[in-house]
């Protein structure tokens, strides 16, 4: 009988093997198994062996326990895959699933704050490649069940590929084998001195910031760049982008601003559209289901419901500016970009995968009177994003919402609203409000925590099926884009593919298309090659950025004097010149709080100016509309009557100090804006104006020497003075005088020139 039994297992055997047509390649540190009409595998071989076969078809057994599961099978759809295999998950690990790390850099850094060790050392010290993964990292995977990691900045793409597939090798070993998902931030922008050669590849294409891409005013140009940096996403072997950040500018002072798309909801809805579509749709051989994909990356739009009417422009990364307000009562105009936007796609993939609320208190949306940070907010999550709109993708808080913070001004923890609560109550909070995950968080504790409090109240299935819940979304993301079957990369391809020339010259075809003429008096553009040009140095002050970190006094040349030079004659005398270029920044006017004015016996709050000359505020509210903290004694913000400081008024000086060297000859003014600023001040002095939101020096030398035609519009009004700014509505687009300058024309939004005149093209039809 037992030699019955054995011809049949080996019978059986046989008929699986033949029937199985796949083959192995060796790829160094993993095996790529390839079959007829089926997905590729990619296994770690530190794993052993992995693959199982049934149907004719190889899988891998990512538990080992020698079966074909329904999650491990790429035939079933990924929502199938994701609910069984939420099912065979433990509390803890679910947990883990849940948590979406801090910021990781590879390798890590030696100080600050993003440092980590190797053997308890720190990098420099420890002998470890690059790619090895920290002590730090191998302990939130392996003791946490941590799956998504934010990456800030890597060293090459080449050491994204091998640390991709280390942390991979690593997360595949344990437990069900569930893969890591790698997240970034937005990583295309400019670098204007870098030097573009069209025949040359780089480190990764270079575009325009989202606000630049919007005032291309063509979302054809916006889904390209979607699809062009999600193949160079995957090739760094990141499955999911924290963003768009489609957030509607109405409020011109927020520090934020440079990162939206713009304050008109038609534009802005279009571009994210386009953007999310780009970047999660999969074609061809690429395809897995419904547009997704091995070429697809996640987009997670924020901020839900919008964080751009901040009161008086301050930011909610601080205590100080945790309120978004809505004196015109248009919390509608801020929902357009998602809800007829990210979640109406053109593409296959409908819907955006995920979705980010602010740090903000939108205070009073809630109908129930609860005026707490978004994420904590039942009904801002769940009946308003999943009931009314329809929302059943990821839900992921902001980074560090649960954490602790002692001041309005300091820059930790964001529980704005909940502040007296426990770690815990936090997290249990927002998981009540709806959400799914929680950013910056690396410690399953805490989440079990509040899993435990839930039970006393709801019981124990009830947590379950809640928690099941958030894994199946969670789960689903990762099935989609082929986490489960491939998550390795072939680290050649990724050097070949990350910033390959091609999409190079995309990007810089794009920074050109972004760059917006205000000002062309007398058509002294474009200048002729060759001419004799004069550029200033530009001092930038010693002080601090918007978060708090210092900037160091720095003597710049305004554009890269060897690029200018093959465009023009560069001198140093103002006298022996045809024309001066002048490069500088928008007004750096505070952040709207300083610790000085409240060690004096002030409120601590100031205005955000957005000129550059001393501002005080006389139009200010005398009532500011939103207030109240538990570390302040006062609910009134306001800030009417105040004076604030320029950190960069020099720029203005440099300005008005070329013009008068230069005389009556030309003097062109190029403004790198992150936000609207007050024209007044230097528009008397320029001949010409270009202004542009993050491009490199040739693309603007490209434009002077007349290489290329300018053809980019604003996507923002650039207000006439600063009691135009005080008066408008924080929630309501385009309620500003614009500037007019000494030609006549207005900086309003949908303005841009070209050789020949004010562009009124289909573009401005449409949008303005």
């Amino acid at each position: 009988m037992k030699r019955i039994y054995l011809i049949l297992i080996i019978t059986a055997l046989a008929i699986s093997s033949c029937s199985t047509h796949f083959t192995r390649e060796d790829k160094g540190d993993y095996i790529l198994v390839r079959q007829e009409g089926g997905s590729t595998l990619g296994y770690a071989k530190a794993s052993g062996e992995m693959i199982i076969g049934q149907d004719g078809k190889a899988f891998k057994d990512l538990n080992r326990n020698g079966k074909l599961d329904p999650y491990e099978d790429w035939r079933l759809p990924a929502d199938k895959r994701a609910r069984d295999l939420a099912s065979k998950m433990s509390i803890e690990q679910i947990a883990g699933l849940m948590l979406y790390s801090s910021h990781q850099a590879i390798p890590s850094e030696n100080e600050g704050w993003v440092t980590g060790h190797y053997g308890g050392m720190l990098f420099n010290e420890s002998g470890a490649s690059p790619s090895d993964l920290t002590d730090e990292q191998q302990k939130f995977l392996s003791e946490d069940n941590l799956r998504h990691v934010l990456i800030i900045q890597v060293e090459s793409p080449a050491v994204a590929a091998q640390w991709n597939n280390n942390i991979q090798a690593s997360a595949e070993k344990t437990g069900l084998g569930i893969p890591v998902n790698i997240s970034s931030d937005p990583r295309h922008e400019t670098r204007a001195l870098t030097e573009y050669n069209a025949g040359a590849g780089g480190d990764i294409s270079l575009w325009p910031t989202t606000l630049g891409l919007a005032a291309t005013f063509d979302p054809a140009i916006m889904k390209q760049f979607g699809e062009i940096a999600s193949q160079e996403y995957r090739g760094l072997g990141i499955t999911t982008a924290l963003s768009p950040q489609i957030d509607l500018a109405t409020e011109p002072r927020w520090s934020r601003f440079d990162g939206t798309l713009g304050e008109d909801p038609d534009l802005t809805t279009d571009m994210a559209r386009a953007y999310v579509d780009g970047f999660q749709t999969s074609y061809g051989d690429k395809e897995i289901a419904d547009g997704w994909g091995y070429s697809s990356v996640n987009a997670m739009v924020k901020h839900w419901p919008g964080g751009g009417p901040e009161e008086g422009g301050r930011d909610a990364h601080f205590g100080y500016g945790a309120y978004a307000v809505y004196p015109g009562e248009n919390l509608e105009d801020h929902l357009q970009a998602f809800t007829e936007g990210a979640f109406k796609l053109e593409g296959k993939t409908s819907m955006a995968s995920a979705v980010m609320p602010y740090y903000t208190i939108s205070y009073n949306i809630d109908p129930n009177g609860e005026n707490v940070g978004n994420s904590f907010n039942r009904y801002i999550i769940t009946d308003l994003l999943r009931e009314k709109y329809g929302f059943d993708g990821v839900v992921c808080t902001d980074w560090g919402i649960t954490h602790d913070v002692i001041s309005v001004g300091e820059f930790s923890g964001k529980c704005w609203g909940v502040e007296l609560l426990t770690e815990v109550e936090r997290h249990y909070k927002a998981l009540e409000a709806g959400v799914d995950q929680f950013g910056g968080n690396n410690e399953m504790q805490p989440v079990i925590d509040a899993y435990n409090m839930g039970i006393a109240t709801h019981g124990e299935a009830y947590m379950r099926q809640r928690f099941e819940a958030s894994a199946v979304r969670l789960l689903r993301n990762m099935f989609r884009v082929g986490l489960f079957e491939n998550p390795y990369l072939d680290i050649e391809h990724t050097k070949a593919t990350v910033g390959k020339p091609e999409f190079m010259e995309a990007g810089y075809q794009a920074q050109l298309k972004s760059i917006v003429m205000l000002k062309n008096r007398d058509q002294v553009l474009p200048v002729q090659k060759k001419l004799k040009v004069y550029i200033p140095k530009r001092h930038t002050a010693a002080g601090k950025d918007w978060i708090g970190w210092p900037v160091e006094e720095s003597w710049d040349d305004c554009f890269r004097l060897d690029i200018a030079g093959r465009y023009f004659e560069v001198v140093t005398d103002p006298k022996e010149a045809d024309f001066a270029m002048v490069s500088i920044r928008n007004p750096r006017g505070g952040q709207g709080y300083d610790e000085a004015d409240l060690k004096s016996g002030g409120n601590g709050y100031l205005p955000i100016s957005l000129q550059y000359r001393e501002y005080t505020a006389g139009y200010a509210r005398e009532q500011s509309i939103a207030g109240g903290s538990p570390y302040e004694n006062s609910t009134n913000r306001s800030y009417k009557n105040k004076s604030v400081k320029s950190a960069n008024k020099s720029d203005m000086e440099l300005v008005a100090d070329t013009r008068k060297k230069m005389g009556d000859k030309p003097v062109i003014v190029v403004v790198n804006v992150s936000k609207p600023m007050i024209f007044s001040e230097i528009e008397p002095y320029a001949s010409a104006i270009l202004v542009h939101m993050g491009v490199q020096d040739q693309a603007i030398l490209d434009m002077v020497s007349g290489a290329v035609e300018p053809s980019a519009l604003l996507p923002f009004q650039m207000p006439a003075n600063m009691k135009t700014v005080e008066l408008q509505l924080e929630d309501v687009p385009r309620d500003m005088e614009p500037y007019r300058d000494s030609e006549g024309n207005r900086y309003d939004f949908a303005f841009g020139m070209n050789w020949s005149g004010v562009i009124r093209d289909e573009r401005v039809e449409k949008y303005k």
